[in-house]
């Protein structure tokens, strides 16, 4: 039987770069595409056919189910994490739920075929637990002997922009140049909307089609560029070529790995981390010759995907602010944490003492000027983490705000100290107001 628009596709990470991509591009065709994830954001709900799961707790069984319940034809498994981390284990997401999907395939006893997005690249070449446990799951999936498609798509461009993609972007926004070894480095991209094009066609092809059974392609464009070509392909579309510009020395970017790899510990997913850097240093490349004859699609060039338009202020503006995100959160935690600190352990007679010169008694002086050195803390270490930032930005502004107002109407004569203390405040609150509006990540 012929797949037709009409058949049911389970798409698995659908609130990430392809699996959102792919998940509308398959409606947009036709196809009544289900798209499941651990969690959506709030304006990624925008169907019902959108489904939030415990997906990687999920045994084999429970996944039959899920997929008896949806009368499922082809399943597109798009899940995958950059580095383990808490809440993030490669080993459990590559490898581990991939044998159970496969189980649960073969459990419903019926024609459904497997396209699993995988990484391009020699398996010699792999050195990260992110690249290894991905071609873990190519050899269950080559050995189950099910219908399947393996797609190892180069590095991908889309409209929305996430992790890498994003930081790409970033770079090409602001006055930075690579060290030269880094954007040398093969980097050969594939548009977002190839994927989907892929994943169509394959959707429609015949389950007993012997062509289409046991698939690994390469996506991505033909023509060789590296790094520093994608990122210059950006910066043409920002208009920020002719920008003077930096060079980034190559211990800088290991630091800057390393700083990630800390904020991933307290929950954050920044894009550069030791795997990510690594990943990039080892290059994205391919032959995509097998794909582009098999399917007839001439897949979009770099030039065509990126400098087919400008950008938009928005692009630009999300572009200028990402990396500088990172920077905003980081100087809040140091500011909260290094102010209460100095208040309590270094400088705490003097801070009592600017109460009990203005006529506080000693015995209320005291607690407070420890309590509130304590609070402070409290706020910067509430900022730190990612679960708990948004509500520690909004406790910093609530804070800040009733010491402006307490000092107004109690010290009113320390808004006219020499150093201003106060007046500054004012333009903090203001910064942590920017940081909590940028909060989302997808």
């Amino acid at each position: 039987m012929i797949a037709s628009p009409t058949s049911r596709i389970l798409v698995l990470g659908a609130s990430g770069l392809i699996g959102r991509f792919v998940t509308d591009d398959l409606r947009r065709r036709g196809f009544a595409a289900i798209g499941v994830a651990r969690a959506f954001s709030a304006s990624q709900r925008v169907s019902p056919a959108d489904i939030e799961l415990p997906i990687m707790t999920m045994d084999a069984s429970a996944l039959a189910a899920l997929l008896r319940a949806h009368d499922i034809d082809v399943v597109v498994n798009c899940l995958g994490v950059l580095q383990d981390g808490p809440g993030s284990d490669t080993t459990a997401v590559h490898r581990d739920f991939v044998a159970r999907l496969i189980a649960a395939i073969t459990a419903c006893g019926r024609g459904m075929r497997l396209i699993h997005i995988s990484i391009p690249g020699a398996a010699d070449e792999d050195h990260t637990a992110f690249a290894t446990t991905k071609r873990e799951a190519e050899r269950l999936i080559a050995a189950s002997g099910i219908p399947s498609a393996i797609l190892r798509p180069g590095f991908v461009i889309a409209p929305s922009a996430y992790g890498g993609s994003a930081m790409v972007r970033a770079l090409a926004a602001l006055p930075v140049n690579l060290p030269a070894k880094d954007a040398a480095t093969p980097f050969q991209p594939v548009a977002v909307a190839d994927i989907a094009a892929t994943i169509a066609w394959l959707a429609a092809r015949p389950i007993d089609d012997e062509t289409a059974r046991a698939i690994s392609w390469d996506l991505m464009q033909p023509e060789p560029v590296s790094l520093g070509d994608v990122v210059a392909a950006f910066r043409r579309s920002f208009g920020t070529s002719h920008w003077p510009r930096l060079a980034m020395p190559a211990p800088l970017v290991d630091l800057g790995a390393l700083a990630g790899d800390l904020a991933s510990r307290l929950g954050w997913m920044p894009p550069m981390r030791t795997t990510a850097i690594a990943e990039l240093r080892r290059g994205v490349r391919g032959d995509p010759a097998p794909w582009i004859a098999a399917t007839g699609l001439a897949p979009l060039s770099l030039a065509d995907t990126v400098g087919a338009h400008g950008a938009t202020i928005q692009d630009k503006w999300f572009a200028r602010l990402f990396l500088i995100k990172a920077l905003m959160i980081a100087s809040l935690v140091l500011f909260w944490i290094a102010s209460g600190s100095i208040a309590l352990f270094i400088s705490f007679p003097a801070t009592t003492a600017i109460l009990t010169t203005r006529g506080w008694p000693e015995g209320f002086a005291v607690p407070f000027a420890a309590i509130t050195s304590m609070m402070d803390m409290s706020v910067g270490v509430l900022i730190a983490f990612r679960k708990t930032a948004a509500f520690g930005l909004a406790a910093g502004i609530v804070v800040s705000l009733s010491y402006m107002l307490g000092c107004a109407v109690l010290t009113p004569d320390l808004w006219l100290e020499p150093l201003g203390a106060l007046v500054k405040t004012g333009p903090a609150i203001v910064l942590m107001l920017v940081a909590l509006l940028m909060m989302d990540n997808r």
